[in-house]
């Protein structure tokens, strides 16, 4: 950049049209200092012609003019091209002549013609590429996933001394002990090492982790127990006996044979199209679920059949397939005008000759005394089935005791709970026996009928020592001779084994420590602990003890004990669950028969068919929706509330950690399972 002064004006002008000539850049200020007759020129010019500029004006001003130069930093460019740079533009050059921009434009097309058929070309190349490695794609995402997993693996090795191999410490099923060496010979010979590989096995103060074998069948059945809790190592695992309880006790509350029948048909489709449907992966939870559980639907819906012909139930109405055992002594007449006829026993061959299977039609159709008898059926038999479900609870953990070797379990608790258990509540059980033997309508004098006691009430006056109410004559107060002295012994038996569960066991571990801190150990002795290590078991009783103080040990055994006592009681009571939703669900369906589709079935004519199937796809959803899918699932959750809370219980900690083989299979269901969680 240059100034010029000047003290002329009509240099002053003269040396402004100068440079103007001279400058190569846009002149920026011109300013003009008129009454002064002094101004100045600024202006840009480049560097290279700066001196030849310098003389020019020297000589044309003959000397009257001061130039002063400095230097510009910033990058200066031309006006036009930046607008055309600011808007993203392309400046392509333009020949003047018409045969110049012809022969421009033809090379222009010739090339864009190239361009197209390189970049279609390319195009098909790549796509052909892309389409033969899309075909081994999933093939190398299990190869990298595959050794990714081996050198992880292999990452937890420790190297020898020699640096010639490997060694690893890990857990392995006692049973595939040969398998698994038969396989290390043959990965070694494939590989053609010179070093045999060798597996033995070793002792470990290590709790082992458990694994149970399962197939497609037992899977479900294994996958609800280990929600509650994975095994502790070598305890007793309730699956296989779920296999047969669960699709029972929730048969019990969702007795009905078209229901039953609709949930087995869903689960047999999904066993006969298992491998189709496996095949198809898909993200829907709900349906993972249906399908992972198939094998469970299944056998609930069999068992809901078995049930609902227990109690003549289909659609809440019943099968007449032997005749009903029922005979009607009143006219017709009679009958017809009388709405609050009962039939009685005593005047009917029904005691005499009992329905061959399950419950008579008849009482189907029964009116105000249905609900009456079905709810002393159903309330006594889920209190049996309570009552064995949980003694067989018990006796489980004998087996766990037996195993441990805990013998201090085995005698203070395993025994006072059999006891306690048997002397109330199964007594009740019999109880309940012996009046459905003793007591009928037909019976004479102190059995009839009108005398049969209430089990609750005399279960009550037992346990609280209370004399029972008076009866008329010729009922006796007692069911059979010596019950009072019978129920006393068996109160005062199972209130002993209290103190026994409370105190008992903790007393001897604190007789058996102090023994212990006296007595030096003899030469070749050990105790229970090592000799269960020895074997590769582990006494969770023993080990437990030497780890808590004894003070824990007493509020330990104190909490179990009143858990257990209390829990019997309120256990009891919660299998009348069983009761009160096979009553609902009875309910429920009776009452969509009569709300519903009984409307339908009035109308007659081509109308009435119309209205009919109309009414029947109400129904038909109603009851799938409802009857099936919502209650369904609520006897399934209380089903499953029961074994985990009133069975498990008894007998199962599930504090132990489950057994994860090296598998590439699972290995490639997780990652896959995890790219797609990202890909969401």
């Amino acid at each position: 950049m240059f100034v010029c002064v000047c003290q002329d004006g009509r240099l002053t002008t003269t040396t402004e049209s100068m440079t103007r000539a001279l400058v190569t850049d846009e002149v920026r200020t011109v300013h003009y200092l008129g009454p002064v007759q002094l101004g100045f020129v600024a202006g840009v010019i480049l560097r290279e012609k700066l001196p030849a500029f310098e003389r020019m004006l020297w000589r044309a001003c003959r000397g009257n003019v001061f130039l002063r130069q400095a230097m510009i930093e910033s990058h200066l460019e031309d006006p036009s091209s930046k607008i055309c740079e600011g808007f993203r533009a392309t400046l392509y050059p333009c020949p003047e002549a018409p045969t110049d921009r012809r022969e421009m434009a033809m090379g222009v097309m010739t090339r864009i013609e190239d361009l197209n058929t390189v970049l279609g070309q390319t195009q098909d190349h790549r796509h052909r590429v892309l389409v033969a490695a899309a075909k081994n794609l999933k093939n190398w995402f299990v190869k990298v996933r595959k050794i990714k997993a081996i050198y992880h693996t292999l990452n937890l090795f420790n190297l020898d001394v020699t640096q010639k191999c490997l060694i690893a410490e890990c857990w392995v099923p006692l049973l595939d002990i040969e398998t698994i060496q038969l396989a290390l010979r043959r990965g070694t010979e494939r590989s053609g090492s010179s070093v045999p590989p060798i597996l033995n096995r070793m002792q470990t103060y290590e709790n082992p982790p458990t694994y149970n074998r399962t197939n497609k069948f037992t899977k479900a059945f294994q996958a609800l127990i280990d929600a509650y809790g994975v095994a502790t190592y070598r305890e007793m695992n309730p699956a296989p006996y779920t296999i047969i309880t669960f699709p029972f006790l929730f048969a019990v509350m969702f007795g009905d044979l078209g229901h039953g029948a609709v949930m087995a048909l869903f689960g047999l489709w999904m066993i006969r199209k298992e491998k189709g449907l496996a095949a198809q992966k898909t993200d829907s939870e709900i349906w993972n679920i249906f399908f992972g559980g198939r094998y469970i639907i299944f056998l609930m819906g069999v068992f809901s059949m078995y049930t609902g012909l227990i109690y003549n139930d289909i659609f809440s109405k019943s099968l007449n397939i032997f005749g009903s055992h029922w005979q009607v002594t009143y006219n017709k007449s009679t009958v017809i005008s009388n709405k609050f006829l009962q039939l009685n026993p005593e005047t009917s061959d029904y005691t005499d000759t009992p329905y061959p299977f399950g419950m008579d039609p008849i009482w189907q159709v029964a009116g105000s005394n249905k609900i009456i008898f079905q709810n002393a059926y159903k309330m006594k038999i889920s209190i049996i089935f309570g009552v064995i479900h949980m003694i067989f609870g018990v006796i489980m953990s004998y087996y766990n005791h037996t195993y441990f070797k805990n013998r201090l379990s085995l005698i203070y608790e395993f025994i006072p709970q059999m006891v306690f258990l048997l002397f109330l509540f199964f007594y009740m059980v019999l109880l309940m026996f012996i009046k459905w033997n003793r007591y009928s309508a037909k019976n004479p004098g102190r059995y009839s009928a009108s005398c049969a006691p209430s089990i609750l009430i005399t279960f009550i006056d037992m346990v609280l020592f209370n004399t029972p109410k008076p009866v008329p004559e010729p009922c006796e107060v007692y069911m059979f001779g010596g019950q009072h002295f019978f129920q006393t012994v068996f109160v005062l038996i199972a209130l002993a084994c209290v103190p026994v569960m409370l105190l008992a066991k903790p007393l001897n571990i604190m007789k058996q420590r102090r023994q212990g801190n006296a007595q030096p150990i003899a030469a070749g002795s050990t105790s229970d602990v090592e000799v269960g290590m020895s074997n590769g078991q582990i006494s969770q009783g023993a080990e437990h003890h030497e780890e808590e103080e004894i003070s824990e040990i007493f509020i330990h055994q104190g909490i179990h004990t009143i858990e257990y006592v209390l829990g019997s009681v309120s256990h009891t009571a919660s299998y009348l669950r069983l009761w009160a939703l096979s009553l609902a669900h009875a309910q429920l369906a009776e009452v969509l028969w009569n709300m519903v589709l009984s409307n339908g079935l009035k109308r007659e004519n081509w109308f009435g068919g119309i209205i009919l199937t109309v009414v029947f796809a109400a129904w038909a959803v109603l009851t799938i929706g409802i009857l099936v899918l919502m209650e369904g699932l609520s006897a399934f959750l209380h089903t499953l509330r029961l074994h985990w809370v009133e069975f498990q219980s008894k007998f199962y900690q599930g504090k132990g950690y489950a057994f994860q083989p090296f598998s590439f299979e699972s290995i490639v269901e997780n990652s896959a399972s995890s790219s797609q969680t990202e890909g969401e």
